[in-house]
């Protein structure tokens, strides 16, 4: 278990050096610039090349962007690990890890929270779809299931604020200054994890249901409630408890449309922002941190699930 731990993490630091080398890469290669487009922007335009040529000297001598590329990178990996990635570029009085760690409580409460729903909502649709399997209310489960998987979270969203914003006049369009606002955000981004969880939970009650344990506490005319909760939940709900972690992890690397939609100060609305400036910096800096993020959560959920599952531990040590 230590050898594979161990190799977990070898293999997560590589990946997540290839997921930074790549990013900067293809930020590099992108046209434009955020010195070009502050030169732009602050009317210093090709008529004034006098002007432009300023602002542009300016910025590069103040971010360092004059300095070879590959040190460029090495800094900011270096900033990366000492959690000082300086300055983003687009909002200047703030740092890229203090943009990150104001806005990640946002888009981690949200994520949190729509998991929570989903699996509030899809382990009971999963036991009865499984007790009922192959009838006509299993198949009208995971058809409502197949649905709910197939709606995009922004397409949610648009029809969540056109019923309940622009018909019903219930819910407020957007911003996060009442826990009000966490409603339609939390709905939105829930539906996709819901139908996901609703068939691994359907999944894994119907294997859990041919194990020969439950079969003969069933012969011997056990109650069947405590049969579903004692024996049947509480082994199936093992495999369903492995994805949650990277659920959530996924979840909050996907906002961004919910953010920008919502109005939400959450990770999304600040990646949409450097993305839309050219905002090396922070678009590294969030970047990295998703990766990070879904990485660590996967080497965790690998490692747990040797601690929930015993049969896996044998597997490895056998490997």
């Amino acid at each position: 278990m230590l050898r594979f731990t161990l190799n977990r993490l070898v293999r997560a630091v590589i990946t997540l050096a290839m997921v930074s080398l790549l990013t900067f890469t293809l930020l590099q290669l992108a046209p434009g610039n955020f010195a070009d487009l502050s030169a732009i922007t602050s009317g210093a335009t090709m008529t004034a090349q006098g002007q432009r040529d300023e602002v542009i000297s300016g910025f590069t001598s103040r971010y360092g962007a004059e300095i070879p590329v590959w040190q460029q990178y090495l800094i900011f990996m270096k900033g990366a690990v000492t959690w000082d990635m300086g300055p983003s570029y687009k909002y200047p009085a703030l740092t890229v890890e203090e943009i990150i760690g104001n806005a990640f409580p946002v888009s981690a409460s949200i994520a949190i929270l729509a998991v929570l729903l989903a699996l509030a909502v899809a382990v009971p649709i999963g036991v009865v779809a499984a007790r009922r399997r192959n009838g006509w209310l299993d198949n009208l489960l995971m058809f409502l299931v197949t649905i709910g998987n197939s709606v995009p979270n922004y397409l949610m969203g648009a029809f969540l604020l056109i019923v309940l914003v622009g018909g019903l006049h219930l819910l407020p369009s957007g911003g996060w200054d009442s826990p009000v606002n966490m409603i339609m955000p939390v709905i939105a981004l829930a539906i996709g994890p819901m139908a996901v969880l609703a068939r691994y939970v359907r999944s894994a009650v119907i294997e859990t249901l041919r194990e020969e344990y439950v079969t003969t506490a069933i012969a011997k005319g056990g109650p069947g409630r405590t049969i579903m909760v004692r024996h049947v939940l509480r082994n199936s709900l093992i495999p369903v408890v492995t994805v949650v972690g990277p659920i959530v992890a996924s979840l909050m690397a996907g906002t961004v449309f919910i953010e920008t939609m919502f109005r939400i100060p959450g990770l999304g609305q600040y990646f949409t922002g450097a993305a839309t400036s050219r905002d090396m910096p922070l678009l590294m800096g969030t970047t990295l941190f998703f990766a990070a993020l879904l990485i660590i959560t996967n080497v965790v959920v690998d490692v747990s699930y040797g601690f929930l599952d015993p049969r896996t531990r044998v597997e490895r040590q056998k490997a």
